[in-house]
């Protein structure tokens, strides 16, 4: 099958604004093509790219499927401040991939896909400072390391299995005790009783992947990137194996070569050419909060293992994220998930931020069964996806973009690319649902 990258200079349709399309689109302009972003929003970011967590943490980039996993899951069911919550479902497409998630929850599955996913994580990281070099944009970023907070001992010995795969990759990394966690966190000598250990990535960074995605649109508009924002996506054309146009609620668009980059709306709009992305939205939730006593703040990111909470500095501000709620496309904000957040922060880091003031928000991220993004081609010539990252679509978003323009413009990219495709699926492909071109997600 000849692919559009035989073509050099290409017209290219990606649909979506948030972090991963807008970073495609100008890895995409970069590379010397012709790009248009469309997206239902009235700007970049709008959704999962806008109170996420704000980690850049390719060391901590982990699959959600892990040994041992189908256990706790039981037990956090009871729980009122669990890290996962499983909404009872009779819907097919969702029973199957849980059923794929548990069929990865084997310690073999576990290191194959953590390495994936560490790989492009790594690549990403480098990626964007590159970027960021090149471009000048700033997202009040800081390159002072992640910090995984243990306050068991059983989570201390269950992160060996993590720290192998660090070896294996090469990824450095750091052991610490109750005081070096202190040392590296001085916020965090108040709440030295709830400390275990810790085991810190010194590489990983943070930042505002709103601030980001925004100042990257205008750096990609600037090369010319057209963005067609308040434009709805209602389907896909396609035609001897090839797409043949975007319908959308200002008619059809039609480019050399298509990427799809909206998360997890992603399946729906190719459902109806035969082709199944097994992504599915798993909720996440936020609060930012002002600080108002710097000394108690964090300095970087802190990931709270038991509630699997993010607590991160920006600039002037406390974002804390996490959580995961498997609960199809609902946006409805649980008071019960910001106790949980504010729980963590309070206990971790008190006094910091003013939790009266802080804002509260959801998302859905686009997750697979193995964790590790869909990021290729498709069986259709020109069709390409960038999607399925889950909770580490930051983290991996320069990465994930950089590989796929040199894959779109014909040159090897610069990691092995291994297990990235939706080839890893070809088994599972489905028939096609209806007519190509007459597909209506609702909410695309």
């Amino acid at each position: 099958m000849q692919r559009e990258q035989e073509h050099g200079h290409m017209r290219i349709i990606v649909l979506g604004a948030g972090v991963i399309g807008v970073t495609q689109a100008w890895y995409l302009a970069r590379a010397g093509h012709e790009v248009t972003v469309i997206d239902r929003q009235p700007g970049p970011a709008l959704e999962t790219s806008f109170a996420n967590a704000g980690e850049i943490s390719p060391g901590y980039s982990a699959p959600w499927a892990a040994p041992g996993i189908p256990l706790k899951a039981l037990k956090w069911a009871f729980q009122r401040h669990a890290p996962l919550v499983l909404h009872p479902t009779l819907n097919p497409g969702r029973l199957r991939w849980l059923a794929e998630m548990l069929s990865n929850c084997t310690t073999p599955a576990y290191q194959r896909n953590k390495s994936r996913m560490v790989r492009l994580a790594e690549y990403s990281r480098d990626c964007l400072t590159d970027l960021r070099r090149e471009t000048g944009v700033r997202f009040d970023e800081r390159q002072q390391g992640t910090l995984q907070l243990f306050r068991t001992e059983a989570q201390v010995a269950a992160a060996e299995k993590d720290i192998a795969v660090l070896k294996a990759d090469g990824v450095p990394f750091e052991v610490l005790d109750r005081a070096g966690c202190i040392a590296a966190e001085p916020g965090l000598a108040a709440a030295a009783d709830r400390i275990a250990g810790g085991l810190r990535l010194p590489g990983d960074e943070t930042g505002d992947c709103f601030k980001f995605t925004n100042a990257l649109a205008d750096r990609a508009a600037a090369m010319g990137v057209t963005f067609r924002y308040g434009v709805g996506i209602t389907g896909l054309g396609a035609s001897m194996g090839r797409v043949t146009g975007v319908e959308t609620t200002e008619g059809v668009m039609v480019a050399d070569a298509y990427v799809l980059a909206l998360g997890s709306l992603s399946p729906r709009l190719v459902a109806g050419l035969g082709l199944r992305l097994p992504v599915e939205p798993v909720k996440g939730y936020s609060i930012t909060l002002p600080i108002v006593d710097a000394a108690r703040a964090p300095v970087s990111t802190v990931m709270d293992e038991t509630y699997k909470v993010a607590i991160t500095r920006l600039g002037d501000r406390i974002r804390v994220g996490g959580l995961a709620e498997i609960a199809g496309f609902d946006l409805s904000l649980n008071p019960r998930r910001r106790a949980t957040l504010e729980k963590s922060v309070g206990e971790l880091f008190g006094g910091a931020g003013d939790l009266a003031s802080a804002s509260f928000w959801t998302g859905l991220r686009p997750m697979t069964p193995d964790g590790t993004p869909i990021v290729g081609a498709t069986p259709l010539a020109n069709l390409w996806t960038n999607t399925g990252h889950g909770t580490l679509g930051w983290t991996m978003a320069a990465g994930s973009g950089a590989v796929l323009a040199d894959m779109m413009s014909g040159r090897a990219p610069q990691i092995d690319t291994e297990g990235f495709g939706m080839a890893r699926y070809a088994s599972r492909r489905t028939r096609p649902a209806r007519a190509a071109g007459a597909l209506r997600p609702a909410s695309a």
